[in-house]
């Protein structure tokens, strides 16, 4: 951090930056945290970020396909019984709400959910365990929960925006699509009026469900922060039961992002 005795404000402030690598007006291509991250513009990368996502995903593929490949039908190994029961979970929720034939929605729908699951896991790490290794290598920003990026919850949200456009034109057509948007529900005479609220509808989608997403998965980022501020025995008699009451938090945000892109996906495929 920039000073070894950093005010409340300041701890907070850190421990809420992203790792930010990007064109800054003054110093050229660099790393930074902060405001000389935000100066950076649009086109910046949250560096730690983009780590954490990719390192979950790679623990998911791993996972899944070292069950895969060591199968058996006869007793499982408890590993074996819990992938199977997620799946079996993910499958029934699928089979619950779309009632069409997609074979991409249920591998969707178990990599939204196992995946936003192991993102979210991240935050039960004690809050200056990571952050403090990381500067012991000279590395002064180092935000580890990506769920607690806006950009991250955006960009799969608008994944999901994407394919609901996609199945939307594939299912109906684009002349489907439109006369969804612009006749309903007041018919043909208000079709100004129509296509506002639809497109409204539309366009709130992708933003609640990022927008959800990151602000359960911030709002508890900023109490485990909080309570690292506090006296260390003040530390333990909040922060367990705080972190136990989080594992639900962390399944259920998974589990909400998981059921409303399988209920977007399909809306985009039905007719009426």
């Amino acid at each position: 951090m920039a000073s070894e005795n950093p005010t409340s404000s300041e701890y907070i402030s850190h421990h809420l930056s992203n790792l930010t690598f990007g064109n800054h007006p003054t110093e050229g291509w660099t790393f930074a945290g902060g405001e000389k991250a935000a100066e950076m513009g649009f086109w910046a990368i949250n560096v730690d970020t983009m780590f954490f996502s990719i390192l979950m995903g790679m623990v998911f593929i791993w996972l899944f396909r070292k069950v895969a490949d060591s199968v058996t039908s006869d007793v499982p190994g408890n590993l074996q019984n819990f992938i199977e029961s997620v799946i079996e979970f993910v499958d029934s929720n699928v089979k619950s709400i779309f009632h069409h034939k997609n074979p991409v929605i249920a591998p969707l729908a178990l990599t939204v959910f196992v995946w936003i699951f192991l993102m979210n896991s991240l935050k039960l790490i004690p809050v200056d365990f990571i952050p403090y290794i990381a500067g012991e290598m000279g590395i002064p920003y180092w935000k580890i929960v990506p769920t607690t990026d806006i950009n991250a919850t955006m960009g799969m949200s608008i994944s999901v925006f994407f394919l609901i456009i996609f199945y939307s034109i594939k299912v109906k057509g684009v002349s489907g699509f439109a006369a969804e948007l612009s006749l309903q529900p007041l018919g043909k005479y208000f079709i100004p009026f129509n296509l506002f609220l639809e497109v409204v509808n539309l366009l709130a989608k992708p933003i609640s469900l990022g927008l959800r997403l990151f602000g359960n998965m911030y709002a508890g980022e900023i109490i485990f922060i909080l309570i690292a501020l506090l006296p260390f025995w003040a530390q333990w008699v909040l922060s367990v039961p705080w972190a136990i009451f989080h594992i639900l938090v962390i399944t259920l945000q998974a589990f909400i992002f998981m059921v409303l892109t399988i209920v977007y996906l399909a809306m985009a495929h039905d007719e009426h």
